[in-house]
Order: structure tokens, then C-alpha cells, then sequence
């Protein structure tokens, strides 16, 4: 028998190095790179899979103890990654742009939210989707929302990868994409909003606004390697407080995010701490995430409710995305490869859901199905895209 301490480090174990030897030997990186691979490494290693092909293996690794432990990392690691998130927001680009970049961000959230609020009426023909402290509407809204948005970490590795991150082109996906992951947050803060915490909702959106200010000024004061120290005091409270507040420790994450200004700190440091934040703990968030699956209403209705809302959210992406290509009359090809673009899910998506399960909102039912519409969506992106990149040239 192994220590509490042994487990967690066999737990590690297979976190880091399944997932990694399937992207290199499998070679998977044009359609499925590393963190695409995570993610379905974390289905895999969770409960609808392995802990229903090992059950006392799958009991005697992910222990309450050492799941209690990767839980701690994961909400970290998540934290981190949607804080860097809300840095890379260039919120001034999308003002002086804001006639296209509005009605694109508009047209690109909420076509796609339409097509998915369509879908989740569908599902809802069926019992099994609602949480036990949701209600109809949060439902719907919810998936709907799931389809429509856009994981910007995710869109910013990808544009790397492609290598436009720098270009104009690149730099208009993130302007759209931008806008809505503010909006995300907002449409989520309306599901979650608790009318019994109504005041310490208020009380935390008017300190933040004054906090926010004044961390501002603090943080162009002060040396750059100490803004990195104080963003992560910054991070830590705003978490807490949006939690307490009622809201989730992810909506306080990502505005701490957002207030910061990109240019406070120097763009290849940034770069580097994304990549490790994915390199050495988002993993562990992955896995976490896999461990929520579950096929409990059965394992077909799963798929094809995960099949509805891939279609709903790659289709009511790319018509948004046209329309407002074909309002704003842009070059032939543009809006195919910045709709596809835009339609990649991962990250966001699942931090989404994921808190949506955790209010009790969906079901982990409906959780798994937004899951696989989430890696099926962020798959579809490079192979796609790296096709029809070349004909804008």
C-alpha cells in the first residue's frame, strides 16, 4: 500500500505522461495538438472510462484525498490561465475599431447563442439536462451560450501556431474574440445571479470599481517584475471576493485580468508564463475536468445530444461570422477562416460549464455532452483553417 503523498505523485504520473506520449508517438499535432489531446486524456481517465474498465484501480488512484489535492492545483492553475486571459484583452484596439468590431462580435455571439438555445430545447424534450437548482431558462441560456462563445487562450495558442498572431488578420480575431469573452461572463453572472445576495453582489462590483482604479495606478508605480507579485494578490482577492459575493472565483479571475493593461508587461514574459501555466498545471485542470463525465442518462443520448450542439455551434458560428463578412464586404475567404477560428471552444467552454455544474445549474449529464461538442469544435480548427489560411495570401 502507498501513501497519500505516492498516490498523488502516480496520479501525476499518468496526468502528464499519457496524454504527452499519445501527441508524440501518435504524432496527432495537425489535428489534436497537446492540450486537445489533455482534454480527451481527462475524459478518458475519468469515471465514465477508466473507473468503468478499473473500478478499484480507478478507486484506489483517484482517492477522495488525492482528488481533493489535484482540485486545489486545478483551481489555481485555471485561475492563472483566465487572469493572462484577461490581460491579453486590448480593449482600447476594439474602441477605436468599434463599428466592425461590434457588429462582428455581435453577429459571431449571437447567431451561434440562437442555434444553441434551439438545440437545448430539444435536449429539454428529455429529462436529464437540468441541475437541481436550475431552472428551464438558465438551461437554455446557458448551452446557448456554450455554443456562441470563443476560448480565447485557446484562439491565441492557435494563432501562434499558425503563425498570425501578429499579423492584422490575427489581431482582428482577437478583437472579436475579445468582446465575447466579456460577454460570457456577463451572461453569466445573469444565470448565476442569487436575488438572496443581491447586496453582496452590488457591494463587490462597486469595490472592484474603486479597487480596480486604484491597483491601476499601483501597478504602473511600481517596478515591473513587482507588477507580476501584485497581479497575483490582485487575482487571489478578486477570486475570493466574486465567490463570496455569490458569482464564481472564475468571473473575479478573468476582470482581474481585464483591468490590467497588456503593455505593463513586457510580451515575450507573458508569452512565456501562458506557456507554462499549460505546460505544468493546466494538465492537471484537464484531468479535474474529466473526472465530472458521465454517462449516466446512457451513453448514446450523450453522444447525440453532444452531436446537436456541435452542429448548432459550428453553424450558427460561421452564418454569424458571414453576415457580418458579407455586411462589412470583406475580402473572399476572410470570414470562412475567421468564423472557424472563432467556433474553438476548449478552455472557455469548459471553465463555463464547469461552473455551471458546480452551481448545480446542468447536470453532469449535460456537462459530458457540452464536453465532446467542446473537443469536437477545437479539433475542426487547425486542420480546417491550415487549408484555407493559403487563399488569403
Amino acid at each position: 500500500m502507498h501513501n497519500t503523498t505516492e498516490v498523488f505523485l502516480i496520479a501525476l504520473l499518468i496526468i502528464f505522461a499519457a496524454p504527452y506520449l499519445v501527441w508524440r508517438l501518435a504524432r496527432t499535432d495537425h489535428y489534436a495538438p497537446l492540450v486537445v489531446v489533455q482534454i480527451i486524456g481527462g475524459i478518458l481517465l475519468g469515471p465514465g472510462v477508466l473507473g468503468a474498465a478499473f473500478p478499484a484501480y480507478y478507486a484506489y488512484v483517484f482517492n477522495p484525498q488525492v482528488v481533493g489535492a489535484l482540485n486545489g492545483i486545478a483551481w489555481w492553475a485555471v485561475m492563472l490561465f483566465v487572469f493572462v486571459a484577461g490581460i491579453e484583452l486590448d480593449l482600447g484596439e476594439a474602441w477605436q475599431r468599434r463599428r466592425e468590431t461590434g457588429l462582428t462580435s455581435g453577429l459571431a455571439l449571437a447567431v451561434p447563442l440562437l442555434f444553441g438555445a434551439g438545440a437545448a430545447l430539444v435536449m429539454l424534450q428529455w429529462p436529464g439536462w437540468i441541475g437541481p437548482s436550475g431552472t428551464r431558462w438558465q438551461v437554455v441560456l446557458g448551452i446557448g451560450m456554450a455554443c456562441a462563445v470563443t476560448a480565447l487562450p485557446i484562439l491565441v495558442l492557435f494563432l501562434e501556431k499558425l503563425a498570425i498572431l501578429r499579423q492584422p488578420l490575427g489581431q482582428r480575431i482577437l478583437r472579436y474574440a475579445s468582446l465575447d469573452d466579456v460577454a460570457i461572463w456577463g451572461v453569466l453572472a445573469l444565470i448565476l445571479l442569487d436575488w438572496q445576495r443581491v447586496g453582496r453582489q452590488a457591494a463587490f462590483l462597486a469595490a472592484f470599481a474603486i479597487a480596480a482604479v486604484l491597483v491601476r495606478k499601483l501597478v504602473r508605480a511600481i517596478p515591473a517584475n513587482d507588477r507580476w507579485y501584485v497581479g497575483l494578490v490582485w487575482l487571489a482577492a478578486c477570486g475570493f471576493a466574486a465567490d463570496w459575493s455569490g458569482l464564481h472565483f472564475m468571473v473575479g479571475a478573468f476582470i482581474a485580468g481585464a483591468v490590467m493593461d497588456k503593455q505593463w508587461f513586457d510580451e515575450p514574459r507573458l508569452d512565456a508564463f501562458r506557456d507554462n501555466i499549460l505546460l505544468a498545471v493546466m494538465p492537471v485542470f484537464f484531468l479535474s475536468t474529466g473526472l465530472r463525465t458521465s454517462w449516466g442518462v446512457g451513453g448514446a443520448q450523450v453522444f447525440a445530444a453532444a452531436a446537436l450542439l456541435l452542429v448548432a455551434s459550428v453553424a450558427g458560428k460561421l452564418a454569424g461570422v458571414h453576415l457580418a463578412g458579407r455586411l462589412l464586404r470583406w475580402d473572399k475567404g476572410e470570414a470562412s477562416v475567421i468564423g472557424w477560428l472563432l467556433q474553438t471552444k476548449a478552455l472557455i467552454m469548459i471553465i463555463f460549464a464547469n461552473i455551471l455544474l458546480d452551481r448545480g445549474v446542468i447536470t453532469s449529464e449535460t456537462f459530458t455532452a457540452l464536453l465532446l461538442m467542446a473537443v469536437g469544435s477545437t479539433m475542426l480548427t487547425i486542420p480546417i483553417v491550415a487549408r484555407k489560411l493559403p487563399g488569403l495570401a
